[in-house]
Formats: C-alpha cells, structure tokens, sequence
C-alpha cells in the first residue's frame, strides 16, 4: 500500500471521528437519590445510550430534602437537567414556574397514552396534551402478620367487614386495659389520609372531589359513614388500635406489635430488611358489594424548559425508551415499584407475584388524588380526627369544618393561579 494511499486513509477516518464527535449529543438526566433508583437509572442509561450511540445521557442525583431546591434554581439559569423526575403532586408548580414543557404530541399522543397506561397517570395531562409519564406508580395493599395471624386463627381479609374481625382477633391488651398489640395501625400521617380519601369514601358510596379535584365533595352522607367506619377502629371499647400507637404505623408493624397494616409498594424492601418478621401482603379489602377502591401515586419524568434543538430531539428519544415496556419491567426487578402501563403490569408473572401483585391488580382501581399542597391537604385529615379524639367532637362536625378548611386550600391555589 502506497504511502499517499495510507495517508488518505489516515485523513478519511479522522474526518468520520469528527464528524461522529460533531454529531454526539450530551443531555442530563435529575432525580433525587436513592441507591435502587439509581441502579435501574444506571442500567436503562446504558441500555439506551447502546442503541443510540450518538446520545449520551449523564445523570445527576441530589439527596431528597436538597432536591426540588437544586431543580428550581438550575433551570431558570439554562442549566441542569434536560429531562427531570418529579412527584406528581408537584406538576403544577413545575408548569407555573415554566421548568418544564409539554410532551410533543408527535410521540406522545394523547388517546394513546390514556389507552396503554393505568388511568391514574392522566393527571399529567391537561387537555388534549401530556406534561410528563411515570416508569413506574405505587399503589396501597395490606400487610399482614402472618404468624399473629395464624395465633388468632384468621385469614387474610377481603372486605371491610373482615377487616374489623381479623384485627379484633389480633388486639391484645394488658390488666388495666392498655394496647399491647393492635390489629390494625391507625394513623392519618402516614397512608390512612389515602386509604380514607381514595379508598372509604368512595366505597361508602361518594366521590371525594369534583371539578377535576378543585372542589371538595366528602362532606356527605358516604363521607360521613366513611369517617365513622374509620374512627371505629380507635375509638369506643371495641378499639383495635390506637392513633400514633409505637408513634409510627410502620414501626409497630414491623417491630411484630400489629397484625395488619396498610402502606404503599415502597414499603416492600423496608420490611424484607426485617429480620423475624413473617408478613404477607393482600389487596385492599372491598365492601360489601365486593367493590374495591385504591390511592396510587408516582414520580413522573419531564422535558424541562432547558432544553432546545438537539438537546430536545434527544431528551424525547430518551423519554420515550424510559417510557417503554422493557424500561417498566426492569424498574420493578430493580427497584420494585410497579409499571405504569397494563402491558407490563398485569402479565401472569406479575400480577400473581405473591408479593406484587396485590400491588399491581390494585392498580385497575386506583385513583390519583390531584393535591395542590399534600402536607396541608393531609394536616387537614390530621386534624379532622384530632378533633373527635381530643376534643370529643361529633364525626358531623369535624367533617364539615375539615371541608370547608381544605376547600380554602384549593380555593386560594387555583385562584392565584388565575
């Protein structure tokens, strides 16, 4: 071979380096940290970038209390992420402030989503359009202690009624009549504000909000029932558990002091971590009907306003394969929480997993409550049964005046927002 030859050669390759250097683009990947979150994020980066070589996605993740903080800054200022992960909840602070985008209705067509996802996931669309997609969503089930269960000589419920009788079985008291063991764990700080809202109240007949959820719609007669259903468990001689019992609902259960307990998919690797505990998991109990009612919620992926021209090509590239199929079945092998889409979820595989799959037929049933401020939504459920234990209040009263209080939450946001 001729050395001209060998030159030209030399030439052309390092010309098809630059150009392929040329073509590259680098987009950021934001989610706050969490060590099996990161691992999936890690694997589906990998994944992706190998089937678009020319795409390079870095992520960065931040500890969760710093999190909305770091976003909300590094936006405005044309830096950070390209596509971004947020909590549902906080969509529409996300659109008020302009971080982020709607999806290109190109790929991300409306009557398609609303018709491959779980129903719950169109809280992220306005109108004909969709602002951001979850991997994954969580959902309520009930744990269960299989070994007290066994002691008392009950089964796992499936209705409401059976509820109350199994965690009667299961509650034990001392001589002067204390809680020493509580079937059930109460507590409207943790999942019970779900339970009540998305679960009771419908079950009981009603609808907890209308109008898109701007405006209150639980002070009513299945309102009414709902609440009174759920302070039975802690109120009255026939209690079964007590409010803040071992101070958190999950601490009690886990420590092997409750027989049941109702919390999200997320609680799953908590309690394979305990050591000596034998539970079981089973979907939320029905009502007398046989009708079932669920909270789901989830973290969402979005295009922020960041990004632009090639950067923007490629951050719905990597939105659509996070997305996808194979994304959801390996964030629910590494991580555990649930695929957003029916095509994954409810497979024989996954929806018969012993532990999952209460989780994931829940799902078909499952609401997603649109809170404008959750922590002031939830105080509110707080303080609505504080108000019957502390200050002997009737269940009427403390219902309407829980209503009137959350209505002027949601009346103040959407009016600013005007």
């Amino acid at each position: 071979m001729t050395y001209f030859k060998l030159k030209t050669m030399a030439v052309a390759s390092a010309a098809a380096l630059l150009a392929n250097s040329a073509s590259a683009v680098e987009i950021e990947y934001w989610q706050y940290f969490f060590d099996a979150r990161v691992a999936a994020m890690e694997t589906l980066i990998e994944n992706f970038q190998e089937a678009n070589p020319d795409i390079t996605v870095k992520m960065t993740h931040f500890p969760y209390a710093d999190y909305r903080t770091k976003v909300a800054a590094a936006i405005p200022a044309g830096e950070g992420p390209d596509v971004v992960q947020l909590f549902y909840g906080w969509l529409n602070d996300y659109v008020a402030a302009e971080l982020i985008q709607p999806l290109p209705a190109d790929v991300f067509p409306a009557d398609k989503i609303d018709a491959e996802f779980f129903p719950m996931v169109q809280a992220m669309k306005e109108g004909d359009q969709y602002w951001a997609l979850p991997t994954a969503v969580r959902s309520l089930a009930l744990f269960y202690n299989e070994r007290l269960m066994e002691e008392a000589g009950v089964e796992p419920p499936t209705t409401l009624d059976e509820l109350m009788t199994a965690a009667k079985a299961m509650t034990k008291r001392d001589g002067a009549g204390n809680l020493t063991q509580v079937g059930l764990t109460a507590g409207m700080t943790a999942q019970d504000h779900h339970w009540w809202r998305e679960g009771l109240v419908r079950q009981f007949g009603g609808e907890p909000y209308t109008d898109d959820y701007k405006t209150v719609n639980y002070n009513s007669e299945a309102g009414l029932e709902a609440l009174k259903y759920y302070t039975s468990l802690f109120m009255g001689d026939d209690a079964v558990t007590s409010v803040g019992f071992m101070d958190e609902p999950q601490a009690a259960f886990k420590a092997g002091r409750a027989g049941m307990h109702i919390d999200g998919s997320f609680r799953i690797g908590a309690l394979d971590d305990t050591r000596g505990l034998k539970w079981g998991v089973t979907e939320l109990p029905a009502n007398d009907d046989g009708m079932r009612s669920n909270y789901s919620s989830y973290w969402v992926n979005a295009i922020t306003s960041k990004a632009e021209g090639e950067k923007y090509d490629a951050a719905v590239k990597f939105m659509d394969y996070i997305t996808s199929d194979e994304a959801m079945q390996i964030w629910l092998d590494t991580v555990g929480e649930l695929p957003a889409k029916p095509s994954v979820g409810m497979t024989d595989e996954n929806a018969n997993d012993p532990v999952f799959g209460p989780f994931i037929r829940g799902l078909e049933y499952a609401h997603t409550t649109k809170f404008v401020d959750e922590s002031a939504q939830r105080q509110q459920m707080v303080e609505m049964v504080e108000r019957m234990t502390l200050q002997d209040m009737s269940a009427e009263d403390s219902l309407a005046k829980a209503a009137e209080a959350e209505q002027k939450i949601l009346d103040d946001y959407y009016n600013s927002a005007n």
